[in-house]
Parts: structure tokens; C-alpha cells; sequence
């Protein structure tokens, strides 16, 4: 799996991963000082800049650049999803 469109990743569109990105330092540009993205839409909760987003936010390009070499596909999704319920988790918690 060499090609971006041949990764696919289901995301629930929760968007758990947006509103939590204080303390990540390679978010740091997109934290609107709150832990939220700047970039999120928490009416739609969807990204205004989707089509856009950096690579970090795309799973498939992230993974291309950083972690090809270092597992497998399989294994980095494994890996979101784990985070995701976390972060979920940690979201019902909070409240």
C-alpha cells in the first residue's frame, strides 16, 4: 500500500481528535488556546478546512510520511483507534 487513496481509515467523525489537541506540539499552530482546533466547526463539528487539512490530520498522507517504514497499516490504525477511544473516554469523563 504505496498510495494515498489505497488507505482508508473510518473515522466516526467524532470529533474527539479536534477538541483535544492542547499539550500535542505539532498542533500547536492549530490550537485556538483552548485544546479545540481552530480550524474545527463545533456547530457542524466537521473541519472548515477539510479538503485542506495539514497532514497530521490525514491519517493516509501522515502515515505515508512518518510511519510506513516503522509498522504496518493495519498496525497504525490499530493505533487511532485505540487513541480515539481515549480520547472519547476521556471527553465522557470531563463532563
Amino acid at each position: 500500500m504505496d498510495k494515498e487513496q489505497d488507505l482508508i481509515f473510518d473515522c466516526e467523525r467524532c470529533g474527539s481528535c479536534c477538541r483535544n489537541l492542547d499539550g500535542i506540539e505539532a498542533c500547536a499552530n492549530m490550537d485556538r488556546g483552548d485544546g479545540v482546533c481552530k480550524y474545527y466547526n463545533n456547530e457542524t463539528r466537521e473541519c472548515i478546512i477539510y479538503d485542506f487539512r495539514p497532514d497530521i490530520c490525514n491519517l493516509s498522507k501522515h502515515y505515508l510520511k512518518k510511519y510506513k517504514n516503522k509498522m504496518t497499516w493495519e498496525e497504525y490504525v490499530e493505533q487511532n483507534k485505540e487513541g480515539c477511544k481515549t480520547l472519547q473516554e476521556y471527553e465522557k469523563n470531563k463532563k
